[in-house]
């Protein structure tokens, strides 16, 4: 849920500077500079917008609104569309969940709005919530992840058909599905090199692990038990599907305390669990 690195946890998912940073740097790069920020009420959301807000304070970004709404519930998604609507933002930071992306993004079609007009990017929508949104209601909007359907390497070719014959030639891959099955991939490949199945020699055996993963090559930090991946921004297409826009030069190192960026230090976020969770993972 970010700031996060237990040493009794591999994370196959994406940190901040994975995911979250990048789609900040992506907006910077093509201008969006006046941010509206909506998500659902829980840990992820809190914690993502204090970092955007930080991110924020040091790259000149206006930050016109700040909304959240307790999981499971969308009534109010009206009057959150309409404040959107008549903020003067350019875009949307989504950490929405659920039901209320699916609320969310209709409103705002059924408002008039375009990503021409606002633009939203979104870190919780993936190829499986676009049917439930419905791709007229999403299609052109941006999203941040590592994995997506149409990632074109061999070994993601090889998964998705695997996928598909396993589940159906109608269902659809996407990050989260990709990040578990690299998480299954670690353990067996650890345990292997291991020669057994006992916890530490494991977690010792995973440290530095490489593979070339449906996502691109990852490797398992050898400090803090996440992997690195490569960032990925997409745009929803007229298929339901995810196309990249932008991609990281290769594999990210994961900083999940955010050590090696002033800007969150400066801007005081709390990260001193998250530290002495990495003091005691080395231990």
């Amino acid at each position: 849920e970010e700031l996060e690195a237990s040493p009794n946890i591999f994370y196959t998912g994406a940190t901040a500077n994975q995911q979250i940073i990048p789609a900040l740097d992506y907006m910077v790069e093509e201008g969006y500079t006046d941010v509206y920020l909506v998500g659902s009420d829980y840990v992820f959301p809190r914690t993502a917008n204090a970092i955007i807000k930080a991110y924020a304070e040091a790259h000149g970004l206006t930050i016109l609104g700040e909304e959240y709404l307790p999981l499971g519930v969308t009534d109010g998604i009206e009057t959150i569309v309409s404040n959107v609507l008549g903020s003067g933002a350019t875009i949307v930071f989504n950490s929405m969940n659920g039901d209320q992306n699916v609320a969310f993004f209709k409103e705002l079609t059924a408002k008039g709005n375009t990503p021409d007009e606002i633009q939203t990017i979104s870190v919780s929508i993936a190829e499986e919530e676009i049917t439930g949104i419905g791709v007229e209601n999403i299609e052109g909007h941006l999203v941040a992840w590592n994995y997506y359907q149409t990632t074109d390497l061999p070994e993601n070719a090889t998964f998705v058909e695997a996928f598909k014959g396993e589940y159906g030639a109608d269902r659809v891959t996407a990050d989260p599905i990709e990040a578990g099955y690299v998480g299954v991939k670690i353990w067996a490949a650890a345990a292997e090199a291991a020669g057994c199945v006992e916890v530490d020699a494991v977690k010792e055996a995973a440290k530095g692990l490489e593979l070339a993963a449906p996502e691109g090559p990852v490797t398992v930090s050898d400090w803090n038990q996440h992997i690195y991946k490569t960032g990925r921004i997409g745009i929803v297409n007229g298929a339901g599907l995810i196309d990249t826009v932008w991609e990281s030069d290769g594999p990210i190192e994961p900083d999940p305390c955010l050590a090696n960026y002033d800007w969150a230090a400066a801007a005081g976020l709390d990260v001193t669990p998250c530290d002495a969770q990495l003091a005691a993972n080395q231990g």
